[in-house]
């Protein structure tokens, strides 16, 4: 799909922080503009205090890259800005600049439907400083929250061990994209179907839907409300059976039921918005398997998510397909991913590449200098470590040791030579060329089943997950260990002058 223009039909070129054009324009000011650099994209934490984050989002990244142009529209708004002193903002040379910029960066990244973990990229950027910098806000936009919402979906289906979960929080959404993108990263998450139709027609997702309250009230009765719904849907009969009494409910959706089956129909279900949905299931379904319904779905719904869902679980309630609307699709409790986009290397002027590492009084926030590559190791297709390495750095087979970011007294030995290894960071972009081919949003789903079914289920459990090991490999660690203190003794003399 052709995001910008389908779903937009607008540029996206001022999608961006207002200091990315400024920094631009001191770069191209400076002379600095075309120095080539390397920024990665990562996060810092798992979201939910949770085990395990699913990626997503890629697909609007390629989408945003190829068609990112200044247009005239977009010239003019800038050309109106001016300084404090009435001077205007950016010289007419730079937008001249911005008008004949088209994409041409290197971009390497995981997988949409891939699980990844704190510390290592997500997306590796690299060309011009205006270019990579520019990126910055309309990559980090993307890839929080699909990434967020993808992983919160994830969390919900292992909830349900294996039970159709429907996506139903379009009215609840941040916005009209909110809820777009919502559904489309819910999808990958796990989700079988959306209530969102513009989200159908644009991802091909699944839609699904039964009826409201407002059905129901609309009659002078709940009987003769079912009867007409099954008039007009003798093939799509789900019953909201709650509006007045939940089990009377259920009793009329039987006689509804058995009417259809008369006419070779067959009642689907009925669904319990409120009350306890332990209780009301399991009296639910009793009652419809002594009619003759052992088929007929009991759905649920009523503020779920993950804890909700395990909770109902452990209850033995009898429900079989789970309707999660607001808790999914605002990514309930934990708002955003917190996805940053750091500068690890740049290339001086004799044409090397020389690492850089922000120092800070946080240890969490130091970032990992140089060209990043990540391996992800399996035995017996689990998967064991992730291993953070430079670009072009020999790995022993015989042993390596991964040492954690954030903690050096955490480490863990690898033997590469028994393990199968997988490279995380594919190709997307060469020269601002596209050399990936994007898969089909069924298949980015598929492989998020297939990648959360090689972790173990420790790192899965909704509450102290098993920390996944991730760490440095020894040579990278020890690079950043001397910058570190390159740089604080640097600041030191500084101050000391």
């Amino acid at each position: 799909m052709k995001i910008t223009k389908d779903l937009y039909q607008s540029n996206l070129a001022l999608l961006t922080d207002f200091y990315q054009l400024t920094m631009a324009y001191a770069y191209w000011k400076s002379g600095k503009g075309e120095q080539e650099a390397v920024f990665n994209l990562f996060f810092r934490k798992n979201p939910f205090e949770g085990g395990f984050t699913l990626a997503a989002g890629l697909d609007y990244v390629v989408d945003y890259c190829k068609n990112l142009q200044f247009e005239q529209g977009e010239l003019d708004y800038l050309r109106k800005m001016n300084q404090k002193d009435g001077t205007p903002m950016f010289a007419s040379e730079f937008l001249d600049y911005l008008k004949e910029l088209r994409f041409t960066c290197d971009i390497d990244a995981v997988e949409e439907g891939t699980v990844v973990f704190p510390n290592a990229p997500m997306v590796q950027v690299r060309g011009s400083l205006i270019q990579c910098q520019l990126l910055e806000t309309p990559l980090l936009n993307i890839l929080n929250f699909q990434t967020l919402i993808a992983t919160k979906a994830a969390r919900i289906n292992l909830a349900a061990q294996g039970a159709p979960v429907l996506e139903f929080g379009l009215r609840r959404a941040q916005g009209i994209d909110g809820a777009l993108a919502a559904s489309r990263a819910s999808y990958i998450g796990g989700c079988s179907s959306t209530s969102n139709v513009m989200a159908g027609k644009l991802f091909d997702i699944p839609v699904s839907g039964t009826h409201a309250h407002s059905w129901i009230l609309s009659f002078d009765s709940e009987l003769e409300a079912f009867y007409a719904y099954a008039e007009a849907f003798p093939d799509h009969c789900v019953f909201l059976v709650d509006t007045y009494d939940t089990l009377a409910g259920v009793k009329n959706a039987i006689q509804v039921g058995l009417s259809l089956r008369k006419k070779g129909k067959e009642m689907l279900g009925i669904r319990i918005d409120s009350g306890d949905l332990a209780y009301f299931s399991i009296q639910a379904r009793q009652l419809l398997d002594e009619a003759g319904f052992p088929n007929a779905k009991v759905y649920a719904s009523n503020d779920l998510d993950e804890y909700i869902i395990t909770s109902l679980k452990s209850q033995d309630a009898a429900i079989d397909v789970w309707g999660v609307g607001t808790k999914l699709v605002t990514a309930f409790d934990q708002p955003a991913l917190g996805a940053v986009y750091k500068l690890s290397a740049i290339k001086n002027t004799s044409g090397s590449w020389v690492p850089k590492v922000k120092v800070s009084q946080q240890s969490l926030k130091i970032n990992i200098p140089g060209i990043h590559k990540v391996r992800r190791y399996f035995s017996k297709g689990k998967a064991v470590a992730d291993m953070i390495y430079l670009e072009g750095q020999a790995i022993n087979p015989q042993g390596i040791m991964i040492i954690d970011p954030n903690d050096a007294t955490q480490r863990k030995r690898l033997m590469p030579a028994f393990y199968e290894g997988e490279e995380l960071l594919k190709p997307i972009f060469r020269k601002g060329k596209l050399v990936y081919s994007l898969p089909s949003l069924q298949q980015i789903r598929e492989r998020a089943g297939a990648q959360l079914e090689a972790f173990d289920k420790t790192h899965k459990r909704l509450t102290n997950p098993h920390v996944y090991p991730v760490g440095l490999e020894e040579h990278l660690h020890q690079l950043r260990m001397e910058l570190v203190i390159a740089a604080k003794n640097s600041s030191n003399d500084t101050d000391e002058t």
